[in-house]
């Protein structure tokens, strides 16, 4: 299977998306499309050995739109980038065009009625024609202007996949037909003095009506526009941090060159104040790094050699070089803007609901608009009235505001999520996240830091705490072993000077022995002790209480004496308690899963105020235990770092991944965390909820609009009430719902997760 993405244009509202879509995947050979009605994209999964590039850009052709494929994705990118702002332009030309025309034809029209000096060619019965072939002219620029209304939505009316775009022709073309047939009319009562026939249709012109419907939704559509790019800031943003250059060592000397042109093994300089160019590993200097636009971590990291570096982060201090390990679109910014841009192509649930609403509302509508008309005729109304009736349906009923409810909520929730440095790769997994009952959580490298460290230094009467680690660190220097690196680590971090070891011997299992100055020194467990005969006396309780907190004592003894014990432990996160507060606060059940023993899994427990813990858990059983929690009903997030949980993460309802974790951890999530911080998890599903809550909120108004709506446009109450509805004011309310649907979104932009 291949996946490609193409560039679609044409669309305007969810029926042209649904149209696309349907038009796409019919097609032998293709498993998967996806249209992003806001982006302009298409993401399509299919067999290369059945079907074409070409052949899907002939579909979509073929339904009414244009498309291509897209590029690399830092050109696709800039090209969307380029495109909204393109979109915005035309938008913002067409949208004077049209109110200046429609301005000088409303006064042509109306100017006399409200006391406004109007020339007197164009006024009183024997000047009709004049004032008619005035207002006429005056509206072929709107038309003009605006003819992909006519374009499009005749196209794909004749294709029978009516859109939002076929209310529009429809209705502004059938007032203007109208408008036509009042000039020929008023002509004949001049040619035949029916002075009265030419007062009747001199009223019932409408061009205005035609020309204020174009205006109104061009308005409309070019502040939908306006906000549309707002939405997409958060991509915007993350394609700004990349610099464009890079200084290189080429032959021993500092030159400035592309990006673009960078290989991977390139030595980069970085001075202070200077955006990372890419992905890399520090070999000389040292300096702090602001990572804060890719994780959200405010706190510049220290970095030094043989540490990593990530594209678009900002150097705070010092002087460094790095190696290029990688460049191009495999760079963490790359591959961010490419996961935003794919959970912002990708459809919720609750977005497929309403394509499908969509899909049989407009043929619904013209259905509604026609029968409303006859309806009016047959009970006697003037067939201008019938035909106010019929337009009115049609242009107040326009599906813009249902079609831009789910995906511009759910472009600004995932940008919001990037800008906190959560990356949330679909719109499914952010629909998801806010349902989730039960987070489980893998201990090691997720609750806790994922590497030993020494917790507690316990010396005999004979040494202080600084003898006995000097002692320890000197020798665990020559072992392999994690919990003697953990020692040895402490021992560099006190600046410890470190005494040399003759006669080393590990002994598996159990500890090392060697000799230091002449005198032979043990370190081990307990059972290493033992076999040496050692009088542990009270450090064997101490041990014991250490051994209650889930740390790992290592005894240190010499002549058959001990000297004190150095315990070490895989330390909880500083924000892993709190984190597991507010995930509680938030009535959601906790869990923790691990493959350690349960003395350790139990002392974590009791430090965290988990409730429910699943020790001694081997790799392969950890997606067992998510299924049997499914299969009690819950709904599950699973959040790990390791290989080992890669097939737990997919197995649950949503997979969530630290981001400091294995790429295969990365890969089977549903979301991606870029800082080492549980606190995120709660972030992420009070992210979800309200981008939920606001999507619910969109629909609703969308929804009830056009349930309002509708019947007043095709007079339901005009017998008892007499309330009939304009077009021109049916234009105006349908650009308003589409404008109000978008402002409700961009309020996500306000997002605070501690609130």
């Amino acid at each position: 299977m291949k996946k490609e993405k193409f560039n679609v244009v044409g669309m305007t509202c969810s029926a042209c998306s649904a149209a696309v879509e349907k038009a796409v995947g019919h097609m032998d050979g293709v498993s998967s499309v996806n249209v992003n009605l806001l982006a302009n994209h298409m993401t399509v999964e299919f067999d290369d050995t059945v079907v074409e590039a070409s052949s899907i850009i002939s579909a979509v052709t073929d339904a009414g739109y244009s498309a291509s494929l897209a590029g690399a994705e830092s050109q696709v990118a800039n090209a969307d980038k380029n495109h909204v702002q393109d979109e915005i332009d035309e938008m913002k030309q067409r949208t004077i065009v049209s109110m200046v025309f429609m301005i000088l034809l409303m006064y042509v029209a109306m100017g006399h009625m409200v006391g406004l000096p109007v020339p007197s060619f164009l006024l009183g019965v024997e000047n009709a024609t004049t004032m008619a072939l005035t207002q006429f002219l005056l509206t072929l620029p709107v038309v003009y202007i605006n003819r992909k209304y006519y374009q499009t939505g005749f196209k794909t009316l004749w294709r029978r996949s009516p859109n939002m775009d076929s209310l529009i022709a429809i209705g502004s073309g059938a007032a203007i037909v109208y408008g036509v047939f009042a000039m020929f009319r008023i002509g004949w009562g001049l040619g035949h003095r029916d002075l009265d026939l030419v007062m009747r249709y001199s009223h019932d012109l409408y061009f205005e009506s035609a020309a204020m419907i174009l205006a109104l939704i061009t308005l409309g559509k070019f502040l939908e526009a306006r906000s549309k790019g707002r939405t997409s800031d958060a991509i915007a943003k993350l394609i700004d941090l990349a610099p464009k250059v890079a200084t290189v060592i080429r032959d021993g000397q500092e030159v400035e060159v592309p990006v673009l042109n960078l290989v991977e093994g390139d030595i980069i300089v970085i001075k202070p104040g200077q955006s990372i160019p890419v992905d890399g590993v520090i070999v000389e200097g040292n300096s702090a790094v602001d990572e804060s636009a890719l994780t959200g971590e405010s706190i510049p990291v220290a970095k030094g050699v043989g540490d990593q570096v990530i594209s678009a982060t900002i150097n705070k201090a010092g002087a460094f070089r790095f190696r290029a390990t990688r460049i191009g679109d495999d760079t963490t910014l790359a591959q961010i803007i490419r996961l935003v841009e794919e959970a912002s192509s990708s459809k919720a649930p609750i977005a497929k609901l309403a394509d499908k609403i969509s899909g049989i509302f407009v043929p619904a509508v013209i259905t509604i608009s026609i029968a409303a008309f006859i309806v009016w005729l047959l009970l006697g109304y003037p067939f201008e009235f019938a035909l106010t009736i019929g337009v009115a349906v049609l242009v107040i009923s326009c599906p813009c505001a249902l079609g831009l409810a789910t995906p511009v909520a759910i472009m600004v929730g995932t940008g919001q999520g990037a800008l906190h440095g959560i990356l949330i790769k679909s719109a499914e997994a952010l629909e998801t996240s806010h349902a989730v009952d039960t987070v489980v959580l893998d201990k090691t490298g997720t609750i806790t830091e994922g590497k030993p460290q020494v917790t507690d230094i316990v010396p005999g009467s004979n040494l202080s705490p600084t003898e006995l680690l000097t002692l320890g660190a000197s020798l665990e220097k020559p072992s392999e072993h994690p919990l003697a690196e953990a020692i040895v680590t402490k021992g560099q971090e006190e600046q410890i000077p470190l005494e040399s070891v003759e006669d080393f011997l590990a002994v598996p299992g159990k500890g090392v022995q060697g000799t230091i100055n002449n005198q032979v020194y043990l370190a081990g467990n307990l059972s290493f002790m033992r076999d040496n005969e050692i009088d542990l006396g009270e450090f064997e309780a101490k041990a014991d209480r250490l051994a209650e907190q889930g740390k790992t004592p290592m005894y240190f003894a010499s002549q058959g004496q001990i000297l004190g014990i150095i315990a070490v432990a895989d330390v909880v996160k500083p924000t892993s308690k709190q984190a597991i507060q507010d995930l509680t606060k938030l009535g959601i059940d906790v869990v923790m899963l691990t493959g350690d023993n349960k003395r350790t899994a139990e002392a974590i427990r009791r430090e965290l105020g988990i409730k429910t813990v699943i020790a001694e858990v081997l790799p392969e059983d950890k997606e067992r235990e998510i299924r049997n929690l499914q299969g009690q009903g819950q709904i599950v997030a699973m959040v790990g770092d390791g290989v080992n949980d890669a097939p737990a993460l997919a197995r649950a309802d949503v997979g969530i991944a630290i981001g400091a974790g294995t790429d295969v951890a990365i890969e089977s999530a549903d979301i991606v965390l870029m800082k080492d911080d549980l606190k995120d998890v709660t972030t992420a599903i009070k992210l979800s909820k309200a981008t939920l809550r606001n999507i619910k909120q969109n629909l609703f108004w969308a929804f009830f609009y056009n349930t309002l709506g509708i019947p007043l446009a095709a007079g339901l109450l005009y017998p008892f009430f007499g309330w009939r509805l304009n077009p021109m004011y049916a234009a105006a309310a349908m650009s308003l719902s589409s404008i109000f649907v978008v402002s409700n979104a961009l309020r996500l932009r306000r997002f605070d997760p501690n609130k």
